[in-house]
């Protein structure tokens, strides 16, 4: 294959702009957000976790008041009904038994209270506890939207430099005939690097000096002649800079 050395060497911009659309799709992978979003998605499902847990016990404790409270109710009902017939009773044993009943039921109504109280303050206790888990929530929440706020500006940022690195590209692949472009990306595609740049007898893709022996067949080779990289299989490009 022939090809101008202008053409050539326009694969040069082209492969470099393809190694900088490559670090801005890395860049946009590796952003320190989405690993700290990572994090906070695992430390906000436990607390999330927590905070349902402590509800149920907060639900529990409200259930217990409730029970305590309705038995308070009957005790004192039964209380008001037994006072109302002792009022009444002109019986000494009826009277005798009704003031027995309600000296119990006084005693039931103490023992109740008591555990009332102290079920009160269990929910109080246990109210504080939800209050504080879901703050913990409400904090790594924040935190959360803090960072997605972040990525997305950084994404923003990312998407336009990515967008004008494409449009350059496509400029520039525009003036590259199409059997040289089919071959630049076939060999990109295969290789991870399509264009390479001869310097000083070094190629760029590879980073190696080649043997004089391969030197020998560039040197000899027509300007316009399509070579191939011997070490990265790229398109070599020859410049005044690579040392022929």
């Amino acid at each position: 294959m022939t090809a101008s050395p202008a053409d050539q060497a326009l694969l040069l911009d082209l492969q470099a702009l393809d190694t900088k659309l490559q670090q801005l799709a890395h860049r946009a992978k590796q952003l320190p957000e989405h690993a700290l979003l990572q994090q906070g998605a695992v430390q906000l499902s436990e607390l999330l976790v927590t905070l349902a847990e402590q509800k149920g016990v907060l639900e529990d404790a409200k259930l217990e008041l409730s029970r305590i409270e309705s038995d308070v109710a009957v005790v004192e009902a039964r209380i008001s009904r037994d006072s109302t017939r002792l009022q009444a009773s002109s019986s000494t044993k009826d009277v005798a038994a009704l003031e027995q009943e309600l000296a119990a039921l006084h005693k039931r109504q103490s023992d109740l209270e008591e555990i009332e109280l102290t079920v009160m303050e269990k929910v109080e206790e246990q109210g504080a506890v939800v209050g504080r888990a879901a703050d913990a929530v409400g904090v790594v929440q924040g935190k959360m939207a803090d960072l997605e706020g972040e990525r997305d500006a950084a994404l923003k940022t990312l998407d336009a430099e990515t967008a004008n690195a494409r449009a350059n590209r496509d400029a520039i692949a525009a003036q590259i005939p199409a059997d040289l472009l089919a071959l630049y990306e076939k060999q990109r595609e295969r290789y991870g690097l399509g264009a390479s740049l001869l310097q000083h007898g070094v190629s760029s893709a590879s980073g190696v000096k080649l043997h004089e022996n391969e030197l020998v067949k560039i040197r000899a080779a027509a300007p316009d002649e399509v070579i191939l990289c011997p070490d990265s299989s790229a398109i070599l490009v020859r410049t005044n800079e690579s040392g022929l």
